[in-house]
């Protein structure tokens, strides 16, 4: 069984949803690092004392980590002995975000107190560019870290393959 689950992805591709369910059915201890990258109304905690923070979560023996820090994804993926990347299709994360601030109830548990979600156009291009960025890091941790299991989840059949392989 894994211990030690790392996941990210585009914003509104599912992750926090999908973490807070293993958490719940495996009982791993489970990170949002929004809660930690910002502090209320979303300001930016400082870079380092949010390294220093994620140091001291990698360094436990079992957790769920569910972030997009892509800066710092390397440090997770080294720990990590399972990694799932969301990468559900661009239209529907946009769609899902829309959804989660407009139709759903805003109050959540993954984000820092006094952060309210919002559609931004800088959330839109950092959700619409995010493959771009990510799918070189990826190709290099895979191939430093092979050890580390990796999934990708495109679709509702990848995510009930990663459902049933870990519950």
């Amino acid at each position: 069984m894994y211990s030690r689950i790392c996941i990210f992805g585009r914003p509104g591709s599912g992750k926090s949803t999908f973490s807070n369910r293993l958490h719940h059915k495996t009982a791993l201890p489970l990170y949002h690092l929004d809660a930690y990258f910002f502090i209320a109304n979303w300001m930016e905690r400082d870079y380092q004392e949010f390294l220093t923070l994620q140091q001291h979560i990698v360094d436990q023996e079992k957790w769920i980590i569910d972030g997009n820090c892509i800066k710092s994804l390397a440090m997770r993926y080294a720990r990590a002995d399972l990694c799932i990347y969301f990468n559900y299709p661009r239209w529907l994360c946009l769609l899902r975000m829309i959804k989660r601030v407009y139709w759903k109830n805003n109050i959540s548990n993954d984000i820092a107190d006094g952060c309210k979600r919002n559609v931004t156009w800088k959330l839109i291009v950092y959700m619409w560019t995010f493959e771009k960025r990510i799918n070189q890091r990826i190709a290099k941790l895979q191939a430093t870290y092979p050890q580390t299991r990796y999934i990708e989840v495109q679709n509702r059949n990848d995510l009930k393959k990663v459902l049933k392989l870990l519950i």
